[in-house]
Protein backbone atom coordinates (compact mmCIF):
# COMPACT_ATOMS: atom_id res chain seq x y z
CA UNK A 1 0.00 0.00 0.00
CA UNK A 2 1.50 3.16 -1.05
CA UNK A 3 1.93 6.56 1.22
CA UNK A 4 -0.99 8.42 -0.51
CA UNK A 5 -3.61 5.46 -0.14
CA UNK A 6 -2.62 5.64 3.60
CA UNK A 7 -3.41 9.23 4.05
CA UNK A 8 -6.67 9.30 2.10
CA UNK A 9 -7.79 5.87 4.34
CA UNK A 10 -6.94 7.90 7.67
CA UNK A 11 -8.66 10.99 6.63
CA UNK A 12 -11.56 9.33 5.21
CA UNK A 13 -11.66 7.08 8.36
CA UNK A 14 -11.91 10.07 10.66
CA UNK A 15 -14.34 12.17 8.35
CA UNK A 16 -17.04 9.50 8.78
CA UNK A 17 -16.46 8.39 11.95
CA UNK A 18 -16.92 12.35 12.93
CA UNK A 19 -19.66 12.19 10.42
CA UNK A 20 -21.09 9.06 11.32
CA UNK A 21 -21.44 10.15 15.09
CA UNK A 22 -22.95 13.22 14.52
CA UNK A 23 -25.99 11.36 12.70
CA UNK A 24 -26.12 8.72 14.94
CA UNK A 25 -26.55 11.22 18.40
CA UNK A 26 -28.94 13.50 16.42
CA UNK A 27 -26.70 16.37 16.44
CA UNK A 28 -28.60 19.89 14.58
CA UNK A 29 -26.38 20.04 11.26
CA UNK A 30 -27.46 16.59 10.29
CA UNK A 31 -31.07 16.37 10.67
CA UNK A 32 -31.01 19.62 9.03
CA UNK A 33 -29.46 18.14 6.54
CA UNK A 34 -31.51 15.45 6.15
CA UNK A 35 -34.71 17.81 6.31
CA UNK A 36 -33.22 19.76 3.51
CA UNK A 37 -32.91 16.82 1.00
CA UNK A 38 -36.85 15.71 2.07
CA UNK A 39 -35.28 12.00 3.46
CA UNK A 40 -36.99 10.70 6.67
CA UNK A 41 -34.81 10.62 9.83
CA UNK A 42 -34.27 7.10 10.27
CA UNK A 43 -32.23 7.11 7.03
CA UNK A 44 -30.18 9.61 9.02
CA UNK A 45 -29.60 7.16 11.11
CA UNK A 46 -29.20 3.84 8.63
CA UNK A 47 -26.46 6.29 6.86
CA UNK A 48 -24.84 6.89 9.97
CA UNK A 49 -24.40 3.40 10.86
CA UNK A 50 -23.33 2.47 6.82
CA UNK A 51 -20.66 5.38 7.73
CA UNK A 52 -19.57 3.93 11.15
CA UNK A 53 -19.44 0.51 9.68
CA UNK A 54 -17.24 2.11 6.56
CA UNK A 55 -14.68 3.45 8.71
CA UNK A 56 -14.57 0.91 11.00
CA UNK A 57 -13.93 -1.88 7.65
CA UNK A 58 -11.04 1.25 6.80
CA UNK A 59 -9.61 0.68 10.21
CA UNK A 60 -9.11 -2.99 9.88
CA UNK A 61 -7.28 -2.04 6.54
CA UNK A 62 -4.44 -1.04 8.68
CA UNK A 63 -4.13 -4.99 9.20
CA UNK A 64 -6.34 -6.99 6.93
CA UNK A 65 -5.57 -4.89 3.36
CA UNK A 66 -9.00 -6.71 2.11
CA UNK A 67 -10.49 -4.83 4.53
CA UNK A 68 -9.74 -1.50 2.71
CA UNK A 69 -11.35 -2.10 -0.63
CA UNK A 70 -14.33 -3.35 0.94
CA UNK A 71 -14.41 0.12 3.37
CA UNK A 72 -13.91 2.20 0.53
CA UNK A 73 -15.96 0.52 -1.97
CA UNK A 74 -18.90 1.19 1.02
CA UNK A 75 -17.99 5.13 0.92
CA UNK A 76 -18.39 5.04 -2.93
CA UNK A 77 -21.45 3.65 -3.09
CA UNK A 78 -22.86 6.20 -0.14
CA UNK A 79 -20.50 9.39 -2.09
CA UNK A 80 -22.84 8.32 -4.85
CA UNK A 81 -26.01 8.04 -2.85
CA UNK A 82 -25.18 11.37 -1.70
CA UNK A 83 -24.79 12.85 -5.10
CA UNK A 84 -28.31 11.53 -5.91
CA UNK A 85 -29.87 12.91 -2.92
CA UNK A 86 -28.32 16.15 -3.81
CA UNK A 87 -29.17 15.90 -7.41
CA UNK A 88 -32.40 15.51 -6.36
CA UNK A 89 -33.30 18.01 -4.71
CA UNK A 90 -31.50 20.50 -7.37
CA UNK A 91 -28.54 21.50 -5.00
CA UNK A 92 -26.06 24.03 -6.10
CA UNK A 93 -22.40 22.42 -8.06
CA UNK A 94 -21.02 23.99 -4.64
CA UNK A 95 -22.71 21.56 -1.91
CA UNK A 96 -21.51 18.56 -3.76
CA UNK A 97 -17.89 19.29 -4.21
CA UNK A 98 -17.11 17.74 -1.03
CA UNK A 99 -19.29 14.65 -1.07
CA UNK A 100 -17.76 13.98 -4.70
CA UNK A 101 -14.21 14.76 -3.24
CA UNK A 102 -14.84 11.95 -1.08
CA UNK A 103 -15.80 9.67 -3.60
CA UNK A 104 -12.96 10.35 -6.04
CA UNK A 105 -10.09 9.24 -2.75
CA UNK A 106 -12.49 6.63 -2.14
CA UNK A 107 -12.41 4.99 -5.61
CA UNK A 108 -8.74 5.46 -5.73
CA UNK A 109 -8.32 3.84 -2.66
CA UNK A 110 -10.65 1.04 -3.99
CA UNK A 111 -8.69 0.66 -7.30
CA UNK A 112 -5.33 0.99 -5.41
CA UNK A 113 -6.80 -1.81 -3.50
CA UNK A 114 -8.97 -3.92 -5.59
CA UNK A 115 -6.55 -6.80 -6.06
CA UNK A 116 -6.74 -7.31 -2.08
CA UNK A 117 -10.59 -7.96 -2.57
CA UNK A 118 -10.08 -11.35 -3.67
CA UNK A 119 -9.01 -12.42 0.19
CA UNK A 120 -11.76 -10.60 1.85
CA UNK A 121 -13.06 -13.18 4.49
CA UNK A 122 -15.68 -15.37 2.79
CA UNK A 123 -14.61 -14.74 -0.36
CA UNK A 124 -11.95 -17.62 -0.73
Amino acid sequence: MNMVSIILQTLLILMFLMASFGKLRGAKTPIEEFEKLRLPQWFRVITGIIEFVAAAALMIGYWDASWVAAGALLIVFTAVGGVLAQVRIKDSFKNMIMIMVIGVAAIFIFLNNVSELLNFPGFN
